[in-house]
């Protein structure tokens, strides 16, 4: 049986030892499998959407242009923001204004809010990002084996993770 990581005299595979000389060494390893699977989905989006037609997109661009295009529904930025777990409204405003220029997002308004509606061309891009994302990332990660269910157990604990991430900066910021 092949030895993992852990049982080797490695110890934990962590960014950084001496946070995992602490009470729960094995957070200090899902934070550094965080730390590669953020940067390495990040690559992806911005190389999947360059592939589809828009090499000028940023991470955060991609993000908000799916969220847009979600349930083909215009959004307020006060949601997209709570959706995306993103603080600095400004940051998805830029986004907002950069996807408006190429086109693939239209503002509107709801009573005095602002809203942000997908355009044709931006559902478009968004499909032809999926085609590619099925063609080289679902079928890879498909062809491992994975149960599904496993993976939305995973994306569950990822989630209740973030509420303890969110608590933790809250309280810090306090300090």
């Amino acid at each position: 049986m092949p030895t993992t990581p852990r049982d080797s005299d490695l110890g934990p595979i962590v960014s950084s030892a001496h946070l995992a000389s602490g009470a729960l060494p094995a957070l200090s390893e899902v934070e550094f499998g965080l730390i590669l699977v953020s940067h390495a989905f990040h690559r992806w989006m911005v190389r999947g959407m360059a592939a589809a037609g828009y090499p000028d997109l940023s991470a955060l661009d991609v993000l908000v242009l799916h969220n847009v295009n979600h349930r083909g529904k215009a959004k307020r930025l006060a949601d997209i923001c709570l959706v995306l777990n993103i603080e600095d409204t400004h940051l998805v405003t830029y986004a907002v204004k950069k996807l408006e220029r190429l086109k693939l997002v239209k503002s509107g308004k709801a009573g005095k809010e602002k809203t942000v509606a997908i355009t044709p061309a931006g559902a478009a891009a968004c499909a032809k990002y999926r085609e590619i994302r099925e063609g080289l990332l679902v079928k890879a990660v498909k062809g491992l084996g994975f149960d599904e269910r496993k993976l939305s157990e995973l994306a569950a604990t990822m989630r209740a993770l973030s509420g303890h991430y969110d608590q933790a900066a809250r309280a810090a910021a306090s300090l």
